[in-house]
C-alpha cells in the first residue's frame, strides 16, 4: 500500500477514484463555449415564445457573468458543476415548458441544441488542472490503480482524457451513463473499484464537488479529498480534508 498524505489527512491505499471535470480538467474552460451556445440558443427561443428565462441568467445553470456578459465562473454548487447529462437537460427544458412549450418539444429542443453546442467545445479547451500530470505520473511509479468517475457519459469522458493526453492513466471509467444510481449515491465507487478488483476502502476519492465527497462516504471510501481551485472550500464541508493544487498530496 502507499501511503497518501495531505496537510490535514492520509489513508494507505492502492487506488483513486477522480471526478472528471473540474478535478481532471478545468471545468470552466472546457464547458463555458457549450453553456454560452445553450443559453444563447435558449433565450431566443423563449424570447420567440414571448418569454424570457425565469429568473437570471446566471441562475439556470449557475453559470456567472462580467459586466460584459462574458462567463468568468461557475456556482460550485449548481447544475453547471455537478448535474449529469440528464439533469441539465431537465432544467434548461424546464424553462421552455414553462413558457408554453409541451414538455416532449421542449427535451427534443434542448437535446438538439446541446448537440450542436457540442462542436463548440473542442481539444483547445481541454486543460489539465494544476499538478495533475506529475501527480498521475507519481502515481503510476507508486503502482496506484487509478479510475474516473463521472457525471459526464463514459464516450465524453474518454475523448476528453484523450485530449489531454491522459487517457492511459485510467484503469477503468464509469460514466452516468454506467449505472442506475449516479453520484452522490456510491453505486459509481462501487462499480468502479470492483473493476479495479480492490476494495473501496482500499481506495481515495478526489473530485471537487460535495456530491463526490458523499459519495466516497457512503461508499467508505480511504479518504474523501476535495480539490478547490477558485472557490471559497466551504461547500465541501463531506471532505476529509480539501487541497489547491495535486502538488499537496504526497506518496509514500
Amino acid at each position: 500500500m502507499v501511503l497518501l498524505k495531505t496537510e490535514k489527512a492520509e489513508a494507505h491505499v492502492l487506488g483513486i477514484l477522480f471526478d472528471k471535470d473540474g478535478t481532471l480538467l478545468d471545468l470552466n474552460k472546457l464547458w463555458t463555449p457549450w453553456a454560452t451556445f445553450v443559453l444563447d440558443q435558449l433565450e431566443r427561443k423563449l424570447a420567440s415564445l414571448g418569454h424570457s428565462f425565469t429568473g437570471h441568467r446566471d441562475q439556470v445553470l449557475g453559470t456567472q457573468y462580467d459586466n460584459s456578459g462574458r462567463v468568468i465562473g461557475y456556482d460550485a454548487q449548481g447544475p453547471f458543476a455537478i448535474a449529469t447529462v440528464s439533469e441539465s437537460t431537465a432544467v434548461l427544458a424546464w424553462q421552455l415548458y414553462v413558457a408554453g412549450m409541451p414538455w416532449n418539444d421542449a427535451i427534443t429542443y434542448v437535446r438538439m441544441i446541446s448537440r450542436q453546442a457540442m462542436s463548440k467545445v473542442t481539444q483547445e479547451h481541454a486543460h489539465p488542472t494544476p499538478g495533475l500530470i506529475p501527480f498521475l505520473m507519481k502515481c503510476r511509479e507508486k503502482g496506484i490503480r487509478l479510475g474516473v468517475v463521472t457525471s459526464d457519459a463514459r464516450d465524453t469522458a474518454e475523448h476528453h482524457l484523450r485530449w489531454l493526453g491522459i487517457l492511459d492513466y485510467f484503469d477503468v471509467i464509469i460514466g452516468y451513463d454506467q449505472v442506475k444510481n449516479s453520484k452522490p449515491h456510491p453505486e459509481s465507487a462501487h462499480v468502479a473499484c470492483a473493476k479495479l478488483g480492490l476494495s473501496p476502502q482500499d481506495c481515495a476519492v478526489i473530485g471537487d464537488s460535495n456530491g463526490d465527497m458523499q459519495m466516497a462516504k457512503s461508499a467508505e471510501s480511504a479518504l474523501a479529498v476535495g480539490l478547490v481551485q477558485s472557490h471559497d472550500p466551504f461547500y465541501l464541508h463531506d471532505a476529509d480534508t480539501v487541497i489547491t493544487n495535486f502538488t499537496q498530496i504526497s506518496l509514500e
